[in-house]
């Protein structure tokens, strides 16, 4: 009888450990998710395609270049799509709109062992999203909390309206405080205290960028730090261009963006396409890591990397080539991971969760050729020309988690075997 009690405690020490903690920050790595796919006839009032093609997907009009692996939903739960099929038979996409694909996604990170994400959501179609519910926020909630994921809202100002969008972002933060319970959520991350919330795009060297005036940022970054009522106020992590540190290639240069980046909580530098190779890797590590991690280390800020596991938008920007930035089986994000946590890096954010437009995703999409589509160029995961299952990159996102939890130790060795079920830690 004791030694069942001690098999049942040691099971629930173990499930406990497994739900990370949303009151803090600290060794968290987050993935973004996108959840702007549906389908004509998915149920939402728009009644059309999203972010799969212009239009009805084909091969002429696609906008992603990789397809997810949806052999573990049920049919009547996707959108057969007209006119493609895989081995001639009907192909299918799926919706954000239906509960059902959101919830197997957060159950693939609890599966994986991923802490959870931030979730992405655009200035620009915030009031469509409000008008028609919220409903794939209320299905990003209920999924997190039934998984016992964490969660943030990262607001993404890409092609906002200048003179608005920073009363958009206040009220759409206090409708989402207010009405919609969300830093209440059991899963909804806070640091010191306060609600994480991200604004990503600031300081972006590029006019559909704003705002154009630091001075402007530094107002809104107040607001929502400290001079909000206390119930808004939030530990405020950036999203900021790679070169925020020397104002130079992707940052806008003016001084005054300088003051802007030290006054954040959390600064997350975009670095998704600044390196193709192994060796820019390094180089990145080098030149722009560890200075970096100095710079936030002065100013008593956490410097959370992004890294990414490949780049390709053929689809999206035909006159490209497909496999712009090659995911050499896995290597090219592991040496990432592995270069940000021994250069300092107590956090880290994987780009992304679901992002098939630009070929970043790290959920479960198409292995090889033959299980994507007929019609249309793919990119599937033996394009480097090593056969990998599905749910590789769930793997390796799954073992970069548990090196920042300091469950194994860094290697840069490619793990051969990545979990689940997951290896006895490594003795420290």
């Amino acid at each position: 009888m004791r030694n069942c009690i001690c098999v049942v405690l040691a099971l629930a020490a173990a499930a406990m450990a497994a739900s990370p903690d949303p009151k803090t920050l600290d060794k968290k790595v987050l993935l973004g998710y996108q959840g702007w796919f549906n389908c004509a006839g998915d149920g939402a009032p728009e009644n059309h395609w999203r972010s799969w093609a212009r239009g009805v997907p084909a091969a002429d009009t696609l906008t992603i270049d990789m397809y997810p692996d949806l052999s573990e939903f049920a049919k009547e739960d996707l959108c057969a799509v007209p006119g493609m099929t895989i081995g001639g038979k009907p192909a299918y996409l799926y919706s954000a709109w239906n509960p059902k694909i959101v919830s197997r996604h957060f159950q693939w990170m609890k599966e994986y062992g991923l802490d959870g994400v931030l979730v992405q959501r655009f200035v620009t179609t915030i009031a469509r999203k409000r008008a028609s519910g919220d409903v794939v926020l209320k299905n990003i909630l209920a999924a997190a909390a039934a998984t016992g994921r964490v969660i943030a809202v990262e607001y993404d100002v890409t092609g906002s309206n200048l003179a608005t969008f920073v009363d958009v972002m206040r009220e759409d933060w206090k409708y989402l405080v207010d009405e919609l319970k969300i830093t209440a959520h059991p899963g909804y991350l806070h640091h010191n205290g306060k609600p994480v919330l991200s604004i990503w795009g600031p300081g972006l060297h590029e006019d559909r960028h704003v705002p154009h005036d630091p001075a402007v940022a530094k107002e809104m970054i107040e607001w929502f730090r400290s001079q909000a009522p206390a119930k808004y106020q939030v530990t405020y992590m950036g999203g900021t261009p790679s070169r925020w540190r020397t104002l130079t290639n992707d940052a806008r240069p003016e001084p005054g963006w300088s003051e802007f980046y030290q006054k954040m909580d959390v600064v997350q530098p975009w670095a998704v396409g600044r390196y193709r190779d192994l060796a820019s890797v390094d180089k990145w590590k080098d030149e722009m890591l560890v200075p970096d991690l100095a710079l936030a280390a002065k100013n008593g800020q956490i410097y959370m990397p992004v890294v990414f596991p490949g780049f390709s938008w053929h689809n999206l920007k035909r006159d490209t080539e497909g496999n712009r930035i090659p995911r050499l089986k896995g290597e090219f994000l592991w040496r990432q991971a592995y270069n940000a946590k021994v250069a300092g890096a107590t956090v880290l954010k994987i780009a992304m969760f679901d992002e098939v437009n630009e070929s970043t995703a790290i959920f479960k999409t198409a292995a090889r050729r033959q299980d994507a589509p007929d019609q249309g160029y793919w990119l599937t995961l033996d394009a480097d020309g090593t056969p990998l299952p599905s749910d590789w990159y769930l793997r390796l996102a799954g073992e970069i988690t548990r090196m920042f939890h300091g469950e194994i130790r860094p290697d840069p060795k490619l793990p051969n075997k990545p979990g689940p079920p997951w290896k006895a830690p490594a003795r420290r």
